[in-house]
């Protein structure tokens, strides 16, 4: 599914020639682009990446003064986009939206490629796990649902999505680093975290690990309570829902996106598009476009972003080696 997103005024080595063309602070690569950029997405049209990529490529191309035309690759669990990212041409033309299965695809057995078949660019959307359960669920905190799991191993059934899919992995994950088996929570696969937030309230499951933003209308509701966010700090949208490392338990875990392309691209052309993403999240209009959608705002640059990645491929595969996901 091909989009078309037509630039409006600016400047960065496109066509325009305003000279104070929006951007042209970030113009280290005077010679480009040179043409239209085509933006990779692994996942279908309609989805959240989908829905960050659009506004960020609408954006990226009034910073540019060109065409970015948004690309929709799917299929392979993420493997066939992230694949044709890092085949494509290394001058910048090709870029796309990394997400997390980046970091879990080949742990998985799915495919070979990994991270270092990337540049980073930067990022610039991440939601951490949560526990939530049932209103009426009798744990007040997280350290009180953790000390039901340990007395009752196996009893609690959690969802969020399909068997090694990123709420999975906060399960496992949290599990191991409160010091419990990675199996303690059963998990019962699912489409989703909408499908697994109706088995929620309709007590299927006593656990979702999903996002708070994807729980949020049936917490909003009352339906449902947040006992914990796996975070480094509480959520904005969230102030009272204390962060797992609070309650005890020294565990992050997320679902992120972020702008990459394939390895060996130019520092110019890095530092230019990484500088351009840079005003585009931290602008009025992102702002908006997070409060409609829900999105959490989380930004890296390109270095950092890079060895955010690596991070995250090492602490995927311990955790999916440790609860038996890998081959």
């Amino acid at each position: 599914m091909l989009a078309l997103v037509v630039a409006g005024c600016g400047g960065g080595g496109g066509t325009g020639s305003a000279p104070q063309a929006a951007g042209a602070g970030c113009d280290a690569a005077p010679n480009y682009p040179r043409g239209p950029v085509e933006m990779i997405v692994p996942w279908a049209a309609g989805g959240g990446t989908d829905s960050v990529a659009r506004f960020v490529g609408d954006q990226l191309a009034k910073k540019l003064d060109t065409q970015v035309n948004v690309v929709n690759r799917t299929g392979g669990s993420g493997v066939v986009g992230h694949s044709a990212i890092a085949a494509g041409r290394k001058d910048g033309s090709v870029i796309g939206m990394a997400t997390v299965e980046l970091t879990m695809m080949h742990w998985q057995g799915l495919t070979d490629l990994t991270y270092e078949k990337f540049t980073a660019i930067g990022m610039v959307n991440s939601d951490p796990a949560g526990l939530t359960v049932r209103a009426d669920a009798p744990w007040p905190d997280a350290q009180a649902l953790l000390g039901h799991v340990r007395a009752n191993p196996g009893a609690t059934r959690a969802s969020g999505t399909g068997r090694g899919g990123i709420w999975d992995l906060a399960r496992a994950g949290a599990s191991i680093a409160a010091g419990l088996p990675p199996d303690s929570i059963r998990w019962v696969p699912s489409e989703g975290a909408a499908p697994a937030l109706q088995e929620l309230v309709a007590g299927g499951i006593e656990l979702s690990t999903a996002s708070l933003v994807e729980n949020q209308t049936m917490i909003h509701a009352g339906r449902a309570k947040a006992l914990a966010v796996m975070a480094d700090e509480r959520l904005a949208k969230f102030p009272d829902v204390p962060t797992l490392k609070e309650q005890g338990v020294d565990f992050t875990m997320s679902a992120w996106r972020g702008i990459a392309g394939p390895a060996g691209m130019p520092e110019p052309v890095v530092k230019e598009l990484s500088c351009h993403l840079d005003a585009i999240v931290h602008s009025p209009e992102y702002a908006e476009f997070l409060a409609k959608t829900g999105f959490g705002l989380a930004w890296r640059d390109a270095a950092g972003f890079g060895a955010f990645m690596a991070e995250q491929d090492a602490q995927k595969g311990q955790i999916m080696k440790a609860a038996g996901l890998t081959p």
